[in-house]
């Protein structure tokens, strides 16, 4: 990992904060893709699903309720064990989160929320270089607790360690395909995959580009990019802080990792033990090569103001720093909150935006499956005493039938 420091480092810290995702060269094509799962349905779904997803010739696009449960069964029993300690923190987390209804009445108005869940939803979980049941988890979890009746999940060459997962949340509908094909499925529906209201979970680039493209028809959660992990302190075990740093690294060649640091020991320490850790991992190797970085600050108000500049997708910082920190995906607190917790099931999400999108939203989460919708009863009296300033703004913009709705209700028409 380079070390930067004055001029290098703010310089990078800012060019950071302009890395979204260059999606633009791959739109014509993926917008084809959609246009033939629009037009075509499970004709094109399982053109693309055969040539990409190992989808066998006259297989089913739908995985079998039997053979999901049979994934539950066939994997070791720590496998199990482990994916039932992950979902009780994951539901419990959830239940925490769910916003409540409420109801207030005052000078004659009856005004509150109430709650209510999506009708369906589409979960994408990456079928690629690696297995995710835990995004399953991380995707389906929070659905069900806001109350979502129709999940639907669609991963491709599903390994049984993903249907397992399925298996053990009581997920009937998976579908064995994968990449753009997929998110225009879920978008537009086919005959055999359901239109869903939106569509969540990572993916390639296909499956973001896909979902920009489909976000005006099907609500989608965010567009996520390569992982990100950032390390915030100036104290620590150095190799506690670098294996944070490759494990992140690992995701993805093009994972963004640093640390942010006002000691120069530390910066060096980091750097020595996290190119260690990985050696014989090429993934990691790739990522810290190239974008694996150390950023020596002058001040800790620097350190944390090019933090919240780069807003990560991980953060790892302080107890003393919290309360300054604005912009991040998931923050871990201290030296034993490792990062990892945090991608298998601590409770938090590990769906989190990407990109800089930490600016504006934090991680998927029980809400984003709910509608909170407003409720208000006015008595006659009540509108009586707004009368007079809602005739005034209604005047104002030059709406004459919303004053009258007014003055007829108060019997001044």
């Amino acid at each position: 990992m380079r070390i930067l420091e004055g001029t290098a480092a703010a310089r990078y810290a800012r060019k950071l904060v302009q890395r979204g995702q260059r999606l633009e060269v791959l739109e014509p094509r993926v917008r084809r893709i959609i246009s033939s799962v629009r037009q075509d349905g499970d004709r094109a779904l399982r053109r693309y699903a055969e040539r990409w997803d190992g989808l066998r010739v006259g297989q089913a696009l739908r995985v079998s309720e039997n053979k999901i449960r049979a994934a539950l069964t066939s994997v070791p029993k720590e496998f199990r064990t482990a994916l039932e300690e992950a979902t009780a923190n994951i539901r419990s987390f959830c239940e925490w989160q769910k916003p409540v209804e409420c109801e207030r009445v005052t000078r004659g108005r009856s005004l509150g929320q109430v709650v209510r869940p999506l009708t369906a939803v589409g979960c994408y979980v990456p079928g690629g270089r690696y297995p995710l049941p835990s995004t399953l988890l991380m995707t389906v979890i929070p659905a069900q607790v806001a109350g979502v009746k129709k999940i639907c999940v669609a991963s491709p060459r599903p390994a049984p360690a993903t249907l397992a997962a399925a298996a053990l949340l009581g997920v009937h509908e998976f579908y064995r395909v994968g990449g753009a094909h997929a998110i225009a499925a879920f978008a537009y529906g086919t005959k055999t995959i359901p239109q869903v209201d939106k569509i969540v979970g990572p993916g390639n680039l296909y499956v973001t580009t896909a979902k920009k493209l489909v976000a005006f028809d099907c609500a989608i959660d965010f567009l996520a990019g390569p992982t990100e992990g950032l390390i915030l302190c100036d104290e620590g075990d150095p190799s506690f802080i670098a294996s944070d740093l490759v494990a992140q690294a690992e995701h993805d060649p093009e994972a963004l990792v640093l640390l942010i640091t006002e000691s120069r020991k530390l910066a060096q320490a980091v750097s020595r033990c996290a190119a260690k850790l990985a050696l014989g991992n090429p993934i990691a190797e790739q990522s810290l090569r190239k974008h694996g970085a150390v950023l020596l600050a002058a001040s800790r108000q620097q350190a944390i103001d090019w933090t919240n500049l780069i807003a990560p997708e991980h953060l790892t910082t302080t107890r003393e720093n919290l309360p300054k920190i604005f912009n991040a995906g998931s923050i871990f607190v201290g030296d034993f909150s490792a990062q990892a917790a945090g991608d298998y099931g601590s409770g938090p999400n590990h769906v989190l935006p990407t990109g800089g999108a930490a600016r504006f939203r934090g991680g998927l989460s029980v809400v984003d499956f709910l509608k909170v919708i407003t409720v208000q009863e006015l008595s006659r009296k009540g509108l009586q005493k707004m009368e007079s300033s809602i005739i005034a703004l209604a005047q104002a913009e030059g709406l004459l039938a919303h004053r009258k709705s007014i003055e007829l209700r108060c019997g001044h028409a």
